[in-house]
C-alpha cells in the first residue's frame, strides 16, 4: 500500500508540477504525517524536492511547503518516428524536455537502419545527463498499427513495415538499457494532450495526427480507447470514396488520401521533396486558394463523421493539420456544422495542440514513465545510471 501511495503522489507532482503538501493531503485523502513521510521518501530517492511556498496564508501558521518533481532526478528517452524524419528527446519528471535532437529517417526505411539512426541520436541527448539521473524507460511513437503487448508494428504502410518487431529491434540495438514501449503516434498524442495540453479535464477527446497519413487517438470517459488488440484509431483508412485514389494501405479513397500531407502539398503546389517541411510552407501562407479550401471542406466532412461516431468534447488537430486549420478554418467549421448531427455537433470544439509539435514526443515519454509512477522504489532499483557509457557500448 505504501508503494502504491508513493507512486500516486509522484504521479501528482509529475502531472501538476509544484503542488502544496496541503493540497496533496486533500487530493489523496491521507493525513498530513503520511504525506510528509511519502514526500521525504521521494526526496531521498531524488525524485522530488520541497520549496517553501510564497503563497499568503490566511490564519495562523506558515504556508504548507510546495512539492515539485526533480527534473533530472530520473528521465526517459522519447522517440517519434515519422515518415519524413526522426525526433528524440531526453525528458525529465514533470514533462520537462531536457535535450532533443532531430534528423532524417534513412531513405531505405529499413527497421534496422532506423534503429541505428535512433541509437546515434539518443547518444547526443544523453551526453549532458547528470550522473545520478536514472534512465527508467524508452518510449517510441510510430505512425502505424502497433500491438500493445509486445511493440510489434503490425502495419505502418507509409513506412513499408509489416509485422516488424521494432520494440525488440530497438531494445537490442540500445543494449537493453531500459524497457522500450512502442505505441501509435496519434494514440500517444491523445494521451499527452489529455494529460497536459488542450484536453486537460476533458473526458472525451480525439487527437488527429496529420502527417503523411492520418491517425486518431481517442479518449473516452477519461480512458484511452485501444480496441481488442490495441489497433483502434486508424481513422485515416475510412474509405470515403471507393473510386478515389489508391492508398498506401492497398485500398482506395481513404480519408488520408484527401487530407494527408500529399493531398495538402498538391493543393498548394509544394514539391514532393519538401513535404517534410510542409508545416513551414503552410505557416508562411497568408490565405488559402480554392484547392486548399477544398481540402478544408474534406477535412470538415471527415470530422463530422468523427463527431457523429464518437461524440467528443474536443478534437485536437496535430501534425500538418495544426498548420492547415488556421488557413481553412471557415471551410472546416462550416462543413463540420452542416454534415454532423446537431446534438453532438453542439458539444464539440476543434482545437490546436496545447503542446504544439511536441504532443506525440511527450506522449511517448509518458508511456516510458509508467513503470516509475507505478512503483518508484522497484523501478529505480532496476534503472540504468551510466546511460551515456551504456549507449556507447551498445
Amino acid at each position: 500500500m505504501r508503494r502504491h501511495n508513493l507512486g500516486t503522489l509522484l504521479g501528482q507532482v509529475h502531472l501538476r508540477g509544484r503542488v502544496s503538501r496541503a493540497d496533496l493531503t486533500t487530493h489523496m485523502g491521507l493525513n498530513r504525517s503520511t504525506i510528509a513521510g511519502l514526500v521525504t521518501e521521494l526526496e531521498s530517492l531524488g525524485l522530488a524536492e520541497q520549496v517553501r511556498s510564497a503563497a499568503v496564508r490566511n490564519g495562523a501558521g506558515r504556508p504548507s511547503p510546495d512539492v515539485g518533481p526533480t527534473p533530472d532526478g530520473a528521465h526517459v528517452l522519447a522517440v517519434a518516428v515519422r515518415v519524413d524524419g526522426l525526433a528524440v528527446a531526453r525528458v525529465g519528471l514533470g514533462g520537462t524536455v531536457l535535450a532533443r535532437a532531430t534528423g532524417p529517417i534513412p531513405a531505405s526505411r529499413d527497421p534496422h537502419a532506423v534503429a541505428d539512426a535512433i541509437h546515434a541520436m539518443l547518444r547526443l541527448v544523453v551526453r549532458d545527463a547528470a550522473p545520478s539521473s536514472a534512465l527508467v524507460g524508452v518510449g517510441m511513437a510510430v505512425p502505424g498499427v502497433v500491438r500493445r503487448s509486445d511493440g510489434m508494428v503490425r502495419l505502418a504502410p507509409n513506412l513499408g513495415w509489416v509485422d516488424v518487431p521494432f520494440s525488440a529491434i530497438l531494445s537490442e540495438r540500445l543494449g537493453r538499457i531500459a524497457p522500450v514501449e512502442v505505441g501509435n503516434d496519434a494514440d500517444l498524442g491523445a494521451l499527452s494532450e489529455h494529460l497536459r495540453g488542450a484536453g486537460v479535464d476533458v473526458a472525451d477527446l480525439v487527437y488527429l495526427s496529420g502527417e503523411v497519413g492520418v491517425g486518431a487517438g481517442v479518449i473516452v470517459g477519461g480512458h484511452r480507447l485501444v480496441g481488442a488488440g490495441g489497433y483502434a484509431g486508424e481513422i485515416g483508412h475510412l474509405s470515403l470514396d471507393p473510386q478515389g485514389r489508391e492508398c498506401h494501405c492497398g485500398n482506395r479513397g481513404c480519408w488520408e488520401t484527401q487530407v494527408g500531407a500529399h493531398a495538402i502539398a498538391e493543393a498548394i503546389g509544394c514539391p514532393a521533396d519538401r513535404v517534410a517541411s510542409l508545416d513551414e510552407v503552410l505557416d508562411a501562407l497568408t490565405s488559402a486558394d480554392e484547392d486548399l479550401r477544398e481540402v478544408g471542406r474534406l477535412l470538415g466532412r471527415g470530422l463530422a463523421n468523427v463527431v457523429n461516431l464518437l461524440n467528443p468534447q474536443v478534437i485536437v488537430l496535430g501534425g500538418f493539420l495544426r498548420s492547415l486549420y488556421p488557413l481553412v478554418r471557415e471551410e472546416v467549421d462550416r462543413t463540420l456544422h452542416d454534415a454532423a448531427l446537431v446534438a453532438p455537433q453542439e458539444l464539440v470544439r476543434v482545437a490546436l495542440p496545447g503542446l504544439g509539435p511536441d504532443a506525440v514526443l511527450l506522449g511517448a515519454a509518458e508511456t516510458a514513465f509508467g513503470r516509475l509512477l507505478a512503483d518508484p522504489v522497484s523501478c529505480l532499483g532496476q534503472a540504468q545510471l551510466d546511460v551515456e557509457s551504456a549507449l556507447v557500448v551498445a
